[in-house]
């Protein structure tokens, strides 16, 4: 009666109804009289089907709470019924009354299946190096209860609903950066993080580094223990490097709009053709990502001097600034696949062995495998490294009086006493080749383990792991032609575009123009900045409306 009663109740009052559920791991610790806070009244629910990148985005990095759909505890519930029933008759189930990996064959006894899931867990909680950031861990937690929420896991409904409270009340476990290889899943950060689930292990808790158990009484979250299939249900699946990858398509995302943005002001500082950015011109090719690319430049020109037509340009430009669209554009589109990849996996049945209730079938295969999401996620690293070396291109014409339509030599007030920009450029080219060594995909990059039962690995983490490290160059990269297209527009006699305007005028509020030479590594890192936080794209979206 009270499942049925949370599928009709509002998602304001869902939140209380599932604390009071006999259920959940709180039930006999919490107040009921006790108010909830307003911004727990419309938690994400997590179905198992709905789970967008943005919402991951909102739960990981910006701490948003989390819901279990009740029909999904349902489903949960009904899986481990299942799975009880099994344990009864003595069925073999891989990784419950079995061993795991070459141990597969290995059969256990009663009194061996209740202790098997700690051993497992301790036994794959060998990571190495320092923690993953914390949004990095709260997204994989999201997408694991995602994936429990499905009711093909067979672990028990506290497992999941604990999960739920350890991202509600903040208990992050601490778990190294690396020893995924990506299947069968990332077992060594998830088994990290699933030694909290015994009490075990370390969480950051408001602040403080702390040992699993004191994290979680602090928190008041009771520990569930493991018991049959628990410990595998909680790590058997790609939800850290799809987690990190969910976060760096968001980001990606961003700094490809912001790249378009550094186009179109290098473009009106080198007097840029603007026929090239002609909508029509790309909707004849018909590549999406093109023609949006096309149409958030020539936005972001709208209303410059520019594009009267009444100045004079060059006939033809470089490639650089001419095939821009159609660059920018292809990494747009190779993001947009990694999306449409990332979000299948978020949404997704991710673990091994798969319970289906309806059939009463125990199936074993290898949905954890995460070559779907490092695959794709190699080509959108790829993308981003290859729109930063378009992006050092211009940059290299801004300075280079040879192709720079009349500005000063490297955008100095007095070349030759003063070297301006140069140096600028040997930054950004320092960054591109670290990019461009990272840009080979770890997707082929297979070495096999487990006595060769698991001879094929995705290496997706590593692939999360260089994203990473090419992003936080780009950010780089692009702030310094942002730099210099603000330099070289500080030297026109001409009204720029209202986007261009607006971008310039921030980035002077971070980095005045220079006139005589002084360091330029605070410069570079107040633009890296600058661009990480998005305020230039906040702030040009206000200006002249929503890029693509």
């Amino acid at each position: 009666a009270l499942l049925g009663g949370l599928r009709r109740a509002s998602l304001q009052h869902q939140h209380l109804l599932h604390l009071l559920h006999p259920l959940h791991p709180l039930h006999d610790t919490l107040r009921y009289d006790s108010p909830l806070p307003l911004e727990s009244l419309m938690p994400i629910l997590l179905d198992g089907s709905s789970l967008t990148i943005e919402k991951l985005v909102r739960v990981a990095r910006h701490g948003e709470r989390v819901e279990l759909a009740p029909a999904a505890l349902e489903r949960i519930a009904a899986c481990r019924a299942m799975l009880e029933q099994k344990l009864a008759a003595r069925e073999i189930m891989y990784g419950t009354n079995t061993g795991i990996g070459e141990f597969s064959e290995k059969i256990l006894t009663d009194e061996q299946v209740k202790e098997f899931q700690r051993y497992l867990v301790y036994n794959h909680a060998a990571g190495i190096g320092d923690p993953l950031p914390i949004e990095a861990v709260r997204g994989a937690l999201a997408g694991r209860i995602n994936v429990h929420a499905h009711g093909n896991s067979a672990c028990r409904p506290e497992i999941t609903l604990t999960l739920v409270e350890m991202l509600n009340r903040g208990v992050t476990p601490v778990v190294c950066q690396k020893g995924s290889v990506g299947a069968c899943g990332d077992l060594a950060p998830m088994a990290q993080a699933a030694l909290v689930l015994m009490g075990e292990g370390e969480a950051f808790f408001e602040g403080e580094r702390l040992s699993g158990r004191e994290a979680m009484e602090r928190a008041g979250i009771p520990v569930p223990g493991l018991q049959a299939r628990d410990g595998l249900a909680a790590i058997n699946g790609s939800n850290m490097l799809t987690a990190i990858s969910a976060l760096h398509v968001y980001d990606m995302g961003r700094w490809l709009k912001q790249a378009d943005i550094a186009a179109a002001m290098s473009i009106e500082a080198l007097l840029g053709n603007l026929r090239p950015y002609h909508p029509k011109l790309h909707e004849l090719r018909g590549f999406a990502g093109a023609l949006a690319s096309a149409r958030n430049i020539m936005k972001v020109i709208d209303g410059s001097d520019l594009a009267t037509g009444r100045m004079k340009t060059k006939v033809q430009d470089a490639y650089s600034m001419r095939s821009t669209p159609q660059v920018i554009g292809a990494a747009r589109d190779a993001l947009a696949y990694a999306r449409s990849q990332v979000e299948i996996e978020l949404n997704g049945v991710g673990d091994n062995p798969i319970w289906v209730p309806e059939l009463k079938l125990t199936l074993t295969g290898a949905n954890f495998q995460g070559s779907p999401v490092s695959l794709p996620m190699d080509m959108a690293g790829a993308a981003v490294t290859m729109v930063s070396v378009l992006s050092e291109r211009r940059m290299n014409r801004l300075t280079n009086p040879a192709l720079s339509q009349g500005l000063p030599d490297f955008l100095a007030h007095e070349p030759g006493f003063y070297s301006g920009l140069m140096l600028s450029q040997y930054t950004a080219d320092s960054l591109i080749v670290e990019q461009r060594i990272l840009s080979m995909p770890a997707s082929i990059q297979s070495i096999p383990a487990a006595a060769d039962q698991e001879d094929f690995v995705s290496m997706g983490m590593n692939t999360a792991l260089k994203n990473g490290q090419i992003l936080d160059n780009a950010y780089g990269v692009l702030g310094i032609e942002l730099m210099a297209a603000a330099q070289g527009l500080d030297f026109r006699q001409f009204s720029p575009g209202r986007g261009t305007a607006r971008a310039r005028e921030v980035i002077r509020r971070h980095v005045a123009h220079l006139e005589v030479d002084r360091p330029l590594f605070d410069d570079h890192n107040a633009m890296k900045a600058l661009v990480k936080s998005g305020e230039i794209l906040d702030a040009v979206e206000a200006e002249v409306g929503t890029l693509e």
